[in-house]
């Protein structure tokens, strides 16, 4: 019975009557976590999976994640053959394939979601703090996908021990007086009150105390002698701490051999039974030793191994034990577990430098790599460094922790590392690939931590130091657009001189790498329509990832929308394929901007979507930012006022503090589209005229908002302040030779000319846009050039090009820009029609639900839709059951019949 938990018992009952969702349940130790753990197990009917975190399990990759899915491994097989690899690889069941936590967190969503197949399922994690990283990752990330998927997970952590992320938590405080007072009666009827009144004014309402506390009484202190009780008020203990000493006494009390057993199963309880006999019997013991600490109910031995009463037990274990016996258990536990937990058990009995040993771990992080455990390849490298006798060979392992680090996100564990690495390279001369990796990592850190061109200070020592020319070429990408990405500063135009001239010869990869930096270095010189042609490389996918985003990213600036657009889904789709999903935000970031430059408006607020999700799960607040601004843009062109400016803060909030200038300019952008929107033409002027000093003025994609610039000075009645943005335009445009530049060219300088000279550039201009498709613009000239048409009296003909305006803004969601074409129609005579009944259905629908429907319609199953999308199937049939009705639809075939270009 669970004494004064009302209140939690009722949020534990609603989550297992939805069974669906997750809680994290914090408190203090023994403050009856598990207890409401051992509630929700006893209350529900669903399949139950359950796990604890083990400290001494920390740095083995997906640990607990293996013990937990064990009794349904035979099951994994009916996974994707994606996510069947991840997850094989990754609990070392499979042979060697590069991981990622990620993917592995998906194969663990669609696991859980198969199981259900058979009814639904509750999983229980206690002591989720200990949990290693891996595990931690893959069970958070499926914990937070549970939206309509009969899978319910509770967790049990400490107080700022675990990361929420976003999941509901619920915290235990202290038992009320009466509920202690209850509890403590059931445990110990037969002490005086007052005994009982000391001991619940010790315990302060912590349940495991009230428990605890009363088996450590002396006889006298039983009676209620005067004799200070040792856990009082006054010995200035903490209740915890003095439950820990308990324990630790009542194991001081045992048989010498039961305490050497229950040392061993302490150090490493996951063991199997057979390999925890056989460690015991080559300390003399058998299985039968462990009878006593049975008896003193600290533990029970099962046919699955030892399972400690509270965790505080096996800590106990460690404070009644010297460093002889700790040792001598360590010795024969490496001689009876597998090879991960042999090498740690040999590190931990190691006490000088021991090059077997560390190439021993150092093995271990390969195994864990391949796994994709970069907490525990951190680990296992930081140890392997530790048992280094060469100082280069130790800075090597630093170096090599430190990245790994910094892969899992924990930048000031990489950073402590880092120092690590440079005291050892101290002593000891590098070679030029490991000066070139620490190099990176520290460029990480700074780029991390706000300080972008730190950052590439550090990527040119690298790129100095190293020989491989790909290596090469990726720091110096890397440098060239941290080098413009960063907020200005007086060394940025030097830095990016620099990248140049470490750009080397070498081919066409060298050539178009050093062409890129050439036009960084140009537009932070001031040269705005900077536009420098190169062929595109042949077999991208043998490219490195860098190299590949900065050329996908490069494409806007000149004017490939179509080439930016394939490469950026290309490389979505091998960050997909590969299971890269810590590669993923920066490449839908990519994808995002071509969608939009190319007028896809939904289909990019469906990536941004998703990419704001994934980057939020891998940690990435730089593209956090920059996701959340383009995401901005979208919703200033939808007219979602509130939504747009909420996120231009939110991205420019982030974007500043850490010195991120791309975040700043599309938080910018957006707002000036949300002013054209709204026909507040002067505002859009200031904001420019404003941006050009401020922290965004070599943003290269300014010359996507020249034309909104010419268009807000015709229609103040200031053509005069259009010219040096038209003069630029033209010049960007021409140099691209691209036909949806050119159109948008000819329809700025429409804007501007005279009445006898506008008809034939507006022409011009759709010719062009006849060449290279571009919805929103083409529905943009449509606009003006109908209002032209109008004023010049030809209405018939405006009516023309205003319906085909209305009709592009209606599919784009453009809800402003439609409102003007309506207006304008109006204005020609013509009672405009409702919208049509598809778009604003769509418009209806969440980013994700069209993301959803879009997939469905080329006949994708829910389980490939859910690949594609990060999600259960479970949850792709819930998003298609909320958009049939706003579709007008009942099924998938009757998707056909819509129009979802």
């Amino acid at each position: 019975m669970l004494y004064g938990r009302q209140a939690e018992q009722a949020a534990v009952d609603e989550l297992l009557r939805a069974c669906s969702g997750a809680l994290i349940l914090r408190g203090e130790p023994g403050i009856g976590k598990s207890a409401l753990l051992n509630y929700a197990a006893g209350q529900t009917q669903a399949r139950v999976l359950r796990v604890n975190g083990v400290e001494s399990e920390a740095d083995l990759p997906f640990a607990a994640l293996h013990l937990m899915l064990s009794p349904v491994l035979d099951q994994v097989a009916a996974l994707p053959p994606q996510q069947t690899e991840a997850l094989r690889g990754a609990l070392g069941l499979g042979g060697p394939a590069r991981g990622d936590r990620f993917l592995v967190g998906l194969a663990t969503l669609s696991l859980l979601v198969e199981l259900t197949a058979a009814g639904p399922v509750v999983c229980l994690i206690d002591d989720a703090h200990w949990l290693d990283g891996e595990s931690a990752d893959a069970l958070l990330f499926a914990a937070r996908r549970l939206h309509s998927e009969r899978v319910a997970a509770v967790f049990t952590a400490r107080e700022g021990e675990f990361p929420a992320r976003g999941l509901p938590e619920l915290r235990l405080g202290e038992l009320d007086a009466e509920a202690a007072r209850r509890l403590l009666t059931e445990q110990a009827a037969d002490l005086p009150p007052a005994v009982r009144d000391q001991l619940l004014a010790d315990a302060h309402g912590n349940p495991l105390a009230l428990i605890e506390l009363p088996s450590m009484l002396t006889a006298e202190q039983r009676r209620g002698g005067l004799v200070p009780l040792s856990f009082s008020l006054g010995t200035a203990k903490p209740v915890t701490d003095r439950v820990l000493l308990g324990f630790r006494d009542r194991i001081a009390a045992l048989p010498a051999v039961t305490r050497s057993c229950l040392l061993v199963a302490a150090l490493d309880d996951r063991a199997e039974l057979n390999a925890l006999a056989r460690a015991v019997g080559l300390l003399g013991a058998s299985l039968v030793d462990f009878a006593e600490a049975e008896r003193a109910d600290l533990l029970r031995v099962g046919p699955e191994g030892v399972a400690f009463r509270h965790p505080l037990v096996r800590t106990a274990v460690l404070l009644a034990c010297d460093i002889g016996a700790r040792m001598a258990a360590h010795r024969v536990l490496a001689e009876a577990v597998d090879d991960d937990r042999r090498a740690w058990h040999l590190a931990a009995v190691t006490l000088q430098p021991e090059e077997e040993v560390a190439g021993q771990l150092e093995r271990l992080a390969l195994r864990a790599r391949q796994r994709g455990g970069q907490t525990a390849v951190s680990a296992a490298y930081v140890r392997a460094a530790e048992l280094s006798a060469d100082p280069a060979e130790a800075a090597r392992r630093w170096t090599a922790a430190a990245v790994a680090a910094a892969e899992a996100g924990l930048w000031e564990r990489a950073g402590e590392l880092v120092d690590r690495a440079e005291r050892s390279a101290q002593r000891a001369t590098l070679p030029g690939s490991v000066q070139a990796e620490l190099a990176q990592v520290k460029a990480t850190l700074e780029i991390e931590a706000g300080r972008p061109l730190e950052g590439v200070r550090l990527l040119h020592q690298g790129a100095e130091a190293v020989a491989d020319l790909p290596a090469k070429l990726s720091l110096l990408s890397l440098a060239g657009f941290y080098t413009w990405a960063g907020a200005p500063h007086p060394d940025q135009v030097t830095l990016a001189r620099r990248t140049e001239e470490l750009c080397p010869d070498g081919g066409e990869l060298a050539t178009v790498v050093r062409t890129i930096n050439h036009a960084f270095r140009l537009i932070l010189e001031g040269d705005a329509a900077t536009t420098l042609t190169y062929r595109m490389p042949e077999h991208l996918e043998d490219i490195p990832f860098e190299v590949r985003f900065i050329l996908s990213y490069q494409a806007v600036v000149r004017g490939d929308h179509d080439g930016m657009l394939d490469s950026a889904a290309k490389l979505v789709e091998d960050c997909r394929a590969e299971g890269r999903l810590g590669r993923m935000p920066q490449a839908m970031t990519v994808f995002t901007i071509a969608q939009l430059v190319s007028g896809r408006h939904r289909s990019a607020r469906a990536t941004v979507a998703a990419g704001l999700a994934l980057a939020s799960d891998v940690g990435q607040p730089q593209w956090s930012s920059y996701l959340a601004a383009v995401h901005a843009w979208l919703s200033a062109v939808a007219g979602a006022q509130e939504e747009c400016v909420a996120l231009a803060e939110q991205a420019s909030r982030e974007a500043e503090h850490r010195r991120w200038m791309p975040g700043v300019f599309w938080a910018e952008y957006a707002r000036l589209m949300l002013d054209l929107g709204a026909g507040r033409y002067e505002a859009v002027l200031e904001r420019v005229d404003r941006a050009m000093g401020g922290p965004a003025r070599h943003a290269f994609l300014w010359r996507y908002a020249w034309p909104d610039y010419v268009e807000a000075a015709a229609r103040v009645g200031a053509p005069q302040r259009a010219e040096e943005p038209l003069r630029r335009l033209s010049e960007w445009a021409q140099a691209t030779g691209a036909a949806r530049p050119l159109a948008v060219l000819y329809r700025a300088r429409a804007l501007l000319a005279a009445d006898h000279e506008a008809e034939e550039l507006y022409e011009q201009a759709l010719a062009f846009h006849a060449e290279a498709e571009q919805p929103f613009d083409d529905a943009r000239t449509r606009l003006v050039y109908g209002e032209w048409l109008r004023r010049q009296q030809r209405r018939i003909e405006a009516r023309i090009h205003l319906e085909a305006a209305i009709e592009a803004f209606d599919r784009l969601d453009a809800t402003p820009w439609a409102a003007r074409a309506a207006a304008e129609l109006r204005a020609t005579g013509v009672s405009v029609p409702d919208r049509s009944r598809v778009g604003e259905s769509l418009a209806a629908l969440t980013p994700q639900e069209l993301q959803v429907v879009r997939l469905a319609v080329t006949g994708a199953s829910n389980r490939e839709i859910g690949a594609q999308l990060f999600l259960s199937p479970r949850t792709v049939a819930s998003h298609l059951y909320k958009a049939f009705p706003k579709l007008g639809v009942s099924s998938r075939a009757e998707l056909a019949r819509l129009d979802l270009a």
